[in-house]
């Protein structure tokens, strides 16, 4: 099946290990040119919008739109963002109808997507997206494919620690005020405060510690934290038990039902669970139902455990070749309707 073939020429650019795709980068650049190439071999009329989002046209369009990104973070999987894009092109040349969309910069902030409704003048009608997991939900419930229902509320900040500098070698243990030692203290209870509540999670992804040097106690610590939960509630149990004011917060953006109807339907067309679960990650697709875009995505499963954003990441072939023939099906339904 091309698709598989057309997914390991799109990991093989930007070198390894992994997929090495930034944005912005060359590589990146490279991927959409390729991209555009397979649009133009499958009969799509090809654009660029002022952002660089790249878009492929069925002769026939509806303004239904089908896609993903094709930037990746610093070695990571072969199927995040790239599956939605090649599967979209698979879709679009099979049904004859609909639009497939690869935006720029979803990794950094959904640059293109945030650009597109920025502007305002070109949204579609409907927008579905395939996507690998980024999870284990699917591989435990031993389902292939799932419908997601909204993307979590989202919070991110900084929370600081200060001590007191002094001598790595003279200053007493008893008397020190280690600004490294009380972070520590306190990502254990970020991580014990997102266990207490269902759904919820924390991460500290980055650390700066002042001054900084192998022989100075630490004078102060600052922690850039990410806190997700499925709902506002929650969100806020965990921002109030973390002791966290957000320099950016957003909450939970649900998909359309109609979509995640039709999305259901087929699955169960096909013998198969409809599994429904929220994404824990962002995602284009919350940036355009955000912008009152119908919008829906379709997950397939990850297997090794759901491990995404890295080079471990995996999706079995049978799975991608159902999840095309659910994408394929729903671009038929949406793109035919008056």
């Amino acid at each position: 099946m091309r698709i598989f073939d057309r997914l390991e020429q799109l990991y093989a650019i930007g070198g390894g290990p992994g997929a090495n795709r930034l944005h912005p980068s060359a590589a990146e650049d490279e991927a959409h040119e390729l991209v555009a190439t397979w649009m133009g071999e499958s009969g799509l009329e090809v654009d660029v919008d002022p952002d660089g989002n790249l878009l492929g046209r069925a002769a026939e369009p509806r303004d239904v739109w089908v896609g993903s990104h094709l930037d990746t973070v610093p070695e990571g999987g072969r199927f995040d963002g790239a599956l939605g894009v090649v599967a979209g092109i698979e879709a679009v040349e099979r049904v004859g109808r609909g639009s497939v969309v690869a935006f720029r910069g979803e990794e950094v902030g959904w640059v293109g997507s945030r650009a597109l409704v920025a502007r305002g003048d070109r949204l579609p009608s409907a927008f579905v997206e395939l996507h690998i997991e980024q999870g284990p939900v699917l591989e435990q419930a031993g389902s292939p494919l799932g419908v997601v229902t909204s993307i979590v509320a989202y919070a991110r900040g900084e929370l600081v620690f200060d001590g007191r500098a002094g001598h790595a070698g003279t200053t007493p243990m008893n008397v020190r005020e280690d600004a490294l030692v009380k972070s520590a203290e306190g990502i254990l209870r970020i991580r014990d405060a997102a266990r207490s509540i269902e759904g919820a999670v924390a991460t500290v992804g980055e650390l700066t510690i002042e001054a900084g040097a192998g022989n100075v106690i630490p004078r102060r610590v600052r922690l850039l934290l990410d806190a997700r939960a499925p709902d506002d509630d929650r969100l806020d149990v965990l921002v109030a038990a973390i002791g966290l004011e957000p320099s950016y917060r957003s909450g939970p953006i649900p998909m359309a039902e109609e979509l995640r109807l039709v999305l259901r339907q087929e699955i169960e067309r096909r013998g198969l669970a409809a599994v429904e679960l929220p994404s824990g990650a962002g995602h284009d697709a919350g940036i355009l139902a955000a912008a009152g875009v119908p919008s829906a995505m379709l997950f397939v499963r990850g297997l090794n455990g759901g491990v995404s954003h890295s080079p471990d990441e995996l999706s079995s072939e049978e799975d991608i070749e159902v999840a095309i023939e659910v994408l394929t099906a729903v671009l038929r339904r949406l793109a035919s309707s008056p």
